[in-house]
């Protein structure tokens, strides 16, 4: 199955230069943790993703609230992105490579057109009439969770 077939289409996104105040104000209003930000001109090309931890994490580290600060202080960049013709199977190993939940979907010149997440695979999976068994979502999401780092003696995760 392709992408295109499971991707959400209808998507909420910003621009590096919204404050972090707007962009947390987005993800409550449209229900989600994660919005791409892009170029906001006609391409509208993803220049990275802005997570609800990043918002948080960005202010605490820099001691200001969310109306000081904007998107480009916290987005990543760069971000992991596929083609409408990708493959379900070619999502879901790039997720388990990036470590993500959620890929950007773009056309050829990097605009954005959608967003494919971690459930939307394991819902075609289950449309499909395959049969997914919790050990493999499982997997799937240990996967994608595994810390890319030791925990230090004393550190909280």
């Amino acid at each position: 199955m392709k992408v295109e077939q499971l991707m959400t289409k209808q998507i909420a996104s910003c621009t590096p230069d919204w404050s972090l105040n707007e962009a947390a104000r987005l993800m409550w209003e449209n229900d989600c943790g994660c919005i791409p930000v892009t170029s906001g001109d006609e391409m509208n090309r993803v220049l990275g993703m802005v997570t609800d931890r990043d918002i948080c994490m960005t202010a605490y580290f820099c001691g200001a609230s969310l109306r000081e600060l904007h998107v480009q202080e916290a987005m990543s960049k760069d971000p992991i992105c596929c083609l409408p013709s990708t493959t379900h199977e070619e999502a879901e190993a790039m997720m388990r490579d990036a470590q993500v939940r959620r890929i950007p979907v773009v056309d050829d010149a990097g605009g954005l057109l959608g967003i494919l997440s971690l459930a939307d695979l394991v819902q075609a999976q289950r449309k499909s009439g395959r049969q997914v068994t919790k050990s493999q979502i499982s997997d799937l999401l240990a996967a994608i969770c595994e810390r890319t780092r030791p925990v230090e003696e004393g550190e909280t995760i």
